[in-house]
């Protein structure tokens, strides 16, 4: 057993010991379960991890091959280092800035609301963000309008802009040409690059779309906008000029040199400058590196490190003050600037969308710093382009300067990278930066990649961008948070009792004491974090839920919430405390398969499996997402996997983010995992189940445990019991209520608590 084997093992016994699970004293190495935890021996990812065996070198079971392919270090978050580099000024353009953390435009679809867009990029300026930039929200092309975006009147430009200035930000905007169509764009262009590409404009075309560019440019100027970013990368226009790949024009703005390719955009460089002055600020974001992510590893014109270290020097000679680089697939869009998709999922590190895995030990010409989980992951290919030009390169994909903050710091302090650019720490904690300059890290509400931020789709179908931690996104001056990001201030001198310290009944803890509430937190464990530390343990670490609980826990204390463990709360005992108001967040109840176990085949309660005997054949019953996440762990350490569920085949992991959903299935059915939707166990016998459903036969499938993991049921037993009493105000929030995800459970403990 290697030494990362080692401190995995030591660290989940030590989880073991510490919690409520009722398995104390069961350690892991004789489940089953730890003896085939994959290896993490070996892999050189990014030049980051030194020599080594590769992937291909290891001698690997077939079944863990996908969990031993990328083997990732955890250990690089350490906090040693001052962060001098990190808070020093640096020039953009006409612009100094005293730190270098830059916001990147994304993802507040705030626009339709005047008062939450100001709020929204104000409350990042005040939170120490010294640059930001406003996603591509108007409809500012004249020759190319755009009815799904908003007439730039009708959007408060100036008053964002007056906001951040006074705050003490600057603000740019960035102008991107994704989703527009030209007279020579078709539905077999779109199919295959799921864009518009170069070769759909007319020279006549091509050059309004420039001047439009400019134009706009110069009317942002004029509403007081510091800066453009001109987005040149993914599937927008501009990337597919670049691209030899998307770019088969036989004109001056074709491949056949590196002047033409870059031409399109350096021409709108110029025009910008020659409008708004050359002083003005552009940047430009470009692909960095590119890979084919849907016909793994056929990218013969995918462009590399070398041809854009030469595109990058024709846009600084166009007068380009900086370059902003992400990744570079091509089929699944969410991948450019989220590209730690690629690490979720337990032991699937390296996971496309399309059921494939890349080694990154040889794709991405083995340049990507792959070994974080995702964290940093472009440092190197930035350091190679800044090789080539004097201007300043920064570059994204979860550069999280709380996670990591030496790993960040190094990166400035060796010259990788100039600043960096991110979005969803800063959305989930608008202070971000102020903590982090205090080097209050562990009060830093941490992002936990969940993606429910990005186009997610909730219970309804609708589509929705909320954040799993930060309950205000998307929330905050709508019908639920009329008054805004910061809870009214308490009405009276009321007592308030929390029962259960889950996420929802610490978030609940929090608001009611933020507002001024006096607050007592009850847990019948002896720790607080509910089920928390053990969907760390069954997801890894990727989640980052570990430093959500912990960051839930300092919150009691500085909010001066009292938390009593070990307690047992019932009707008896709430009116022993005479509270005012209770917020119930005691979790849902277990349903029962109404099964026995036999000899040969045993059943397992999912919040058990971790510490029972488990075989080789497993049977998960469940589609949510602790069954999901549950058969994914079992997977990666080498079980057959069978689930059966009541629910239609698309219901699968129901509560999990829909781009996360989109990475993990493919995997987990590539792997072999058979899934029985519509489908139930009818019996089980020894060594095996008989599955009864939508087949209309009875199978007979292998199995020596079947794991119980159907869906929580509401727990109303408390509330029921305090019904009737005078004067007290009742709340049930998360799993007890209604039971579906963490960031539900958060949602709802913050709105019960604004609502007292």
């Amino acid at each position: 057993m290697d030494q990362m084997k080692k401190a995995e093992t030591l660290s989940r016994r030590s989880f073991l010991k510490g919690t409520a699970i009722g398995v104390l004293g069961l350690g892991m190495a004789g489940t089953g379960l730890i003896g085939c935890t994959p290896s993490n021996s070996g892999v050189n990812n990014g030049g980051d991890t030194g020599g080594g065996q590769t992937a291909a070198d290891d001698p690997i079971v077939i079944r863990q091959s996908a969990a031993k392919l990328n083997p990732q270090d955890y250990d690089y978050r350490s906090r040693d280092k001052e962060l001098t580099k990190l808070f020093s000024e640096w020039k953009f353009g006409n612009l100094t800035l005293s730190n270098r953390i830059v916001k990147s435009a994304a993802g507040s679809d705030t626009a339709s609301n005047r008062t939450e867009m100001v709020e929204y990029y104000k409350s990042f300026a005040t939170g120490g963000v010294v640059m930001e930039y406003i996603e591509d929200c108007c409809d500012l092309y004249a020759h190319f309008p755009n009815s799904k975006r908003k007439r730039p009147e009708t959007v408060p430009l100036k008053e964002v802009a007056d906001a951040v200035h006074a705050a003490g930000g600057k603000v740019g905007y960035q102008l991107s040409s994704m989703g527009y169509l030209f007279s020579g764009t078709n539905t077999a262009s779109l199919s295959q690059f799921e864009c518009a590409i170069a070769g759909d404009l007319t020279l006549e075309e091509l050059h309004n779309f420039q001047q439009d560019h400019v134009d706009a440019a110069k009317f942002l100027q004029s509403q007081g906008i510091d800066a453009i970013e001109i987005n040149a990368a993914g599937n927008n226009l501009g990337q597919s000029f670049l691209s030899r790949m998307r770019n088969f024009r036989t004109d001056e703005y074709g491949p056949q040199s590196f002047a033409n390719r870059a031409r399109f955009i350096c021409e709108i460089i110029k025009g910008i400058k020659d409008s708004c002055g050359k002083d003005f600020p552009v940047q430009v974001l470009m692909n960095g590196i590119e890979e084919n992510d849907k016909d793994i590893g056929q990218s013969t014109k995918f462009t590399t490190v070398e041809e854009n270290k030469e595109l990058a020097k024709e846009l600084q000679a166009a007068g380009a003050d900086s370059l902003h680089l992400r990744l570079g697939p091509t089929y699944m869009h969410v991948a450019e600037f989220a590209s730690d998709l690629y690490f979720t999922g337990y032991g699937i590190e390296g996971t496309t969308a399309y059921g494939s895995q890349f080694d990154f030990s040889r794709h991405w010409a083995n340049k990507l710093v792959a070994n974080h989980s995702g964290c940093g992951l472009m440092i190197n290919v930035a350091s190679e382009i800044k090789s080539a030009v004097t201007i300043p390169v920064g570059c994204v994909t979860y550069m999280d300067p709380a996670h990591a903050p030496d790993l960040m710091e190094q990166a400035l302090e060796d010259g990788k990278i100039d600043f960096m650019l991110i979005n969803r720490p800063i959305t989930v904690d608008p202070d971000y930066v102020n903590k982090i300059k205090d080097k209050r890290f562990d009060e830093v509400a941490p992002c936990t990649r969940c993606m429910h931020c990005h186009f997610d789709y909730g219970r309804d179908g609708k589509v929705y961008e909320h954040c799993r931690v930060n309950a205000c996104t998307q929330r905050a001056y709508r019908a639920a948070m009329p008054e805004g990001f910061d809870p009214l201030p308490a009405q009276g001198d009321k007592k308030i009792m929390v029962v259960g310290a889950g996420p929802a009944g610490m978030e609940a803890a929090r608001i009611a004491a933020q507002r001024g509430y006096s607050v007592t937190l009850y847990e019948k464990q002896g720790a607080v974090g509910g089920l928390l530390s053990f969907a760390n343990m069954v997801k890894g670490p990727h989640e980052n839920l570990e430093d959500l609980r912990k960051y839930l826990e300092l919150q009691q204390s500085l909010s001066n919430v009292t938390v009593v463990t070990g307690q047992e709360v019932d009707a008896d005992f709430v009116k022993q405390q005479n509270p005012d108001a209770v917020i119930i967040a005691v979790g849902g109840k277990a349903d029962s398969l109404g099964l026995q176990g036999s000899d040969s085949t045993k059943i397992v309660d999912v919040i058990d499996f971790l510490t029972a005997e488990i075989g080789e054949n497993v049977c998960v019953c469940g589609v949510n997402v602790r069954a999901f996440d549950t058969a994914q762990y079992l997977v990666a350490n080498g079980k057959h996997v069978t689930m059966v569920f009541p629910d239609e085949a698309s219901a699968l992991a129901k509560g999990q983010s829909s781009w996360v959903k989109s990475y993990s299935i493919p995997m987990l059915y590539s792997r072999g995992t058979r899934v029985f939707p519509k489908a139930k166990i009818s019996a089980i016998g020894n060594g095996s189940i008989t599955v009864k459903g939508e087949t209309g036969v009875d199978i007979t499938v292998d199995c020596d445990t079947v794991i119980n993991a159907l869906d929580l049921l509401p727990n109303t037993d408390l509330q029921a019991a305090l019904a009737g009493i005078a004067g007290l105000q009742v709340i049930s929030v998360g799993d007890c209520k209604d039971p579906w995800n963490i960031a539900e459970a958060i949602t709802a403990g913050n709105l019960a608590a604004r609502n007292i």
